[in-house]
């Protein structure tokens, strides 16, 4: 007997004693289950999300928002870029530092061949999951279309700490809108495809900078 047929056959003998007319909401099933297992302490929140993202070799910084155009300058700069692509409505005093960054705006739409070309991106985000570390975007306001941060190689992502962050996933999806093109994301991009080898950048950023932007 293969594992399938282990399965099946545990499967009907646990549904013996059901009777042949019930349906499934015949009997009401408790789903009573537990919407998060982080603490709801803002600041444990923070603490939780960037050891996460640092788990998923993110880099995290902290500033306030009045150091965050400095931090992002700064950002830039160690990565080298001498361009930066931003969505139409990225909140303009962001970038005031970036001087001699070139500022490419998605308006019109850049193509793939440009956006290959750029070497960073700025956005915010829809919210952050702290117990996953996982940003997530939805083409929100500050954050653009999908192309924008699955191309460029380096991606710095803004977060609102800790107004934006949730504990966990069963918290985030009332606050998101699934109409909305939603993209989540853990980490850089990375596979172990092929031979178990870590590749990073194969399918969005290479390198993920995240900046939780709090008053304290």
């Amino acid at each position: 007997m293969n594992a399938r047929d282990v399965i099946l056959a545990r499967i009907r003998a646990a549904l013996r004693d059901v009777p042949a007319d019930e349906a499934p909401d015949d009997v009401p099933v408790p789903r009573d289950y537990r919407v998060a297992h982080a603490s709801e302490n803002p600041i444990a929140l923070v603490e939780l999300l960037a050891d996460n993202l640092t788990d998923y070799r993110a880099h995290v910084y902290r500033c306030t928002q009045a150091e965050l155009p400095a931090t992002i300058a700064r950002l830039l700069t160690a990565h080298g870029s001498t361009s930066v692509a931003v969505p139409t409505d990225l909140t303009p005093e962001w970038l005031t530092q970036a001087t001699g960054i070139r500022q490419i705006t998605d308006s019109p739409q850049l193509s793939a061949a440009t956006l290959d070309a750029v070497d960073s991106v700025v956005t915010g985000c829809a919210l952050a999951i702290a117990e996953t570390g996982t940003i997530v975007l939805d083409a929100g306001p500050g954050q653009g279309r999908r192309a924008l941060t699955l191309v460029p190689d380096h991606h710095i992502c803004v977060v609102d700490a800790p107004e934006q962050i949730v504990a966990s996933v069963p918290l985030a999806l009332p606050r998101l809108d699934p109409a909305r093109p939603q993209n989540w994301i853990s980490g850089p991009s990375a596979t172990s495809d092929i031979e178990l080898d870590r590749v990073e950048g194969v399918h969005g950023p290479r390198t993920l900078d995240v900046v939780l932007v709090a008053e304290h």
